[in-house]
């Protein structure tokens, strides 16, 4: 691990403050004033256990030769992610709220209580390690992100498509990224060199929506002054992506099953057929099938567009994604607005993936974006989160759903990778159900609560006398949680401790004193 640097002058606080942090099997360097600090920054060697980057920044705001405030502005700019905790006195609380808005992630008031400043380092720590796998995990250009088997489903798809041009419909809730996907599959495919063009079929009102689509010639209406070529001629030789096909009205169905069946067509008032090379992806958020019964959509262009069928889950059925998705949308934020990325504390980001979105990823990057204006400090609480979040009750997770429906494209799910962590069943703790038996989160949230079970459990332990009741039930009880959140995170630690909210050290400890069996970590 990286070590937290300090720096103060006052020999006393750099000794208790190493003191303390190296019972917690916390490094530490320390530093008499802030040039030393900036000398050491630019001398840093990730490969060099001496000369090792700092996982914390903890300072003092007075110093002979600079000041902390000073200090904090440098050390973002040349490492915006570290975290840097402000050490003041009473009288230099102003400065310290005033660094706090400006980036710092918390002070600590002089005299300060020692365990209280030590759970505020390691607070600090695993919020930094907590960035460090988000940067890891999810590049600034990804095209898409998502760790969720349904999301993960998706990419395979678009994968095993890249060297086709088979038509594909694309089914999910508004806001859930059709879109996003649509252009992916026309980036990995035969025509990526293409052009790519979208229209929103709901968008349009329907007497220039056939115009739209198939172009116009001169005179063919009032204020029709020149010939005109639709989206399907500008999408010759690469993509035409047909949005909320669910709404397109029922006469030009007729016209699109056409142009998919022979690829010609005719401009609005035209008499010459006009031919166009062009992949076509449609989506919809709508129940197709039903508006067939409906008699609102026509069945031989259902078949017809649902050749290869692709659902995207909405934001609900891929909780685990919601904290990478927010973090992402928080740096893009910053990057449009010219402003710091703002952090999101744990608190907040729990209540975030409690949250139903009925608007899906798109709600949530608005909320990013609402957040990174309106959030008055640099980390980001759970009462600075919108009144939509905080109003709303909290939900139980879903089931994820898998991509394939009947008729559509259903690739295989993998499994987790063979060098993943996975705990065995400790002695009288059955392994949580894995595989086709496993039951699914809605399904155990409607299951009894297990607190009558242990007060059971209790009542037989200590009326047959059982001398260590506390450490029985504690051990089983902390064996059950890590290895699910093993489990869950399919064997990274790091990830488990971090949704369990504990430190990496701790879980680690954990392990090896629940005698739960250990392997290779992500």
């Amino acid at each position: 691990m990286k070590p937290i640097w300090i720096v103060d002058d006052d020999p006393s606080i750099r000794f208790v403050l190493e003191k303390a942090l190296a019972r917690e099997n916390l490094p530490t360097r320390s530093f008499t004033n802030p040039r030393e600090v900036l000398d050491a920054l630019a001398d840093v060697d990730p490969g060099d256990a001496t000369r090792q980057p700092p996982q914390v920044l903890v300072s003092d705001i007075r110093m002979p030769g600079g000041s902390g405030l000073q200090l904090l502005e440098q050390v973002r700019a040349q490492q915006p992610g570290l975290p840097v905790i402000i050490m003041t006195a009473y009288s230099d609380l102003d400065s310290a709220v005033s660094a706090f808005q400006r980036g710092a992630f918390e002070y600590l008031a002089k005299p300060f209580d020692l365990p209280k400043a030590v759970e505020l380092i390691r607070r600090a720590v695993e919020e930094s390690q907590r960035e460090e796998i988000i940067e890891d995990q999810a590049p600034l250009n990804a095209e898409m992100l998502g760790q969720a088997p349904a999301m993960q489903d998706v990419f395979r798809a678009i994968g095993r498509l890249s060297q086709s041009q088979v038509t594909v419909l694309i089914t999910g809730e508004s806001g859930s990224g059709k879109e996003l996907v649509a252009r992916a599959l026309h980036k990995h495919s035969p025509v990526a060199g293409g052009p790519f063009v979208a229209i929103n079929t709901a968008a349009i009102p329907k007497d220039l929506l056939e115009s739209e689509l198939f172009g116009h010639e001169r005179g063919a209406f009032t204020g029709a002054q020149t010939q005109r070529r639709g989206r399907f001629e500008q999408a010759d030789g690469g993509t035409l992506f047909l949005d909320e096909i669910g709404d397109m009205p029922f006469d030009l169905q007729t016209r699109l099953l056409r142009v998919l069946s022979d690829g010609h067509f005719y401009r609005v008032g035209g008499h010459a057929p006009v031919k166009a090379q062009v992949r076509v992806i449609a989506a919809t958020h709508q129940d197709l099938e039903q508006r067939v019964r409906e008699g609102g959509f026509r069945e031989d262009l259902f078949h017809r567009l649902n050749v290869i069928r692709l659902r995207l889950p909405a934001l609900r059925e891929r909780r685990e994604d919601v904290r990478m998705l927010a973090r992402h949308f928080l740096q893009q934020s910053a990057r449009q607005l010219g402003v710091e990325p703002k952090r999101i504390a744990e608190s907040a980001l729990q209540r975030l993936e409690a949250f139903s979105f009925p608007g899906n990823v798109r709600q949530l990057e608005n909320i990013c974006h609402w957040l990174t204006v309106m959030a008055p400090a640099q980390q980001i609480s759970v009462k600075d989160l919108p009144p939509e979040v905080l109003q709303a009750p909290a939900i139980a997770t879903a089931a994820p759903q898998a991509v394939g429906e009947p008729g559509s494209f259903a690739p295989e799910r993998e499994d987790a990778p063979a060098d993943s962590f996975v705990p065995r069943a400790g002695p009288g703790l059955p392994a949580a159900p894995q595989g086709a038996d496993a039951e699914p989160p809605a399904a155990a949230a409607a299951l009894p609560t297990w607190e009558p079970l242990l007060n059971v459990q209790a009542r037989q332990l200590l009326e047959n006398g059982q001398a260590d009741v506390w450490d029985v039930l504690t051990r089983r009880f902390e064996s059950h949680l890590i290895r699910t959140a093993l489990q869950v995170t399919h064997g990274r630690r790091m990830e488990a401790a971090q949704r369990l909210g504990i430190g990496r050290n701790t879980i680690t400890r954990k392990i090896q004193e629940l005698g739960l069996e250990a392997g290779e970590e992500h």
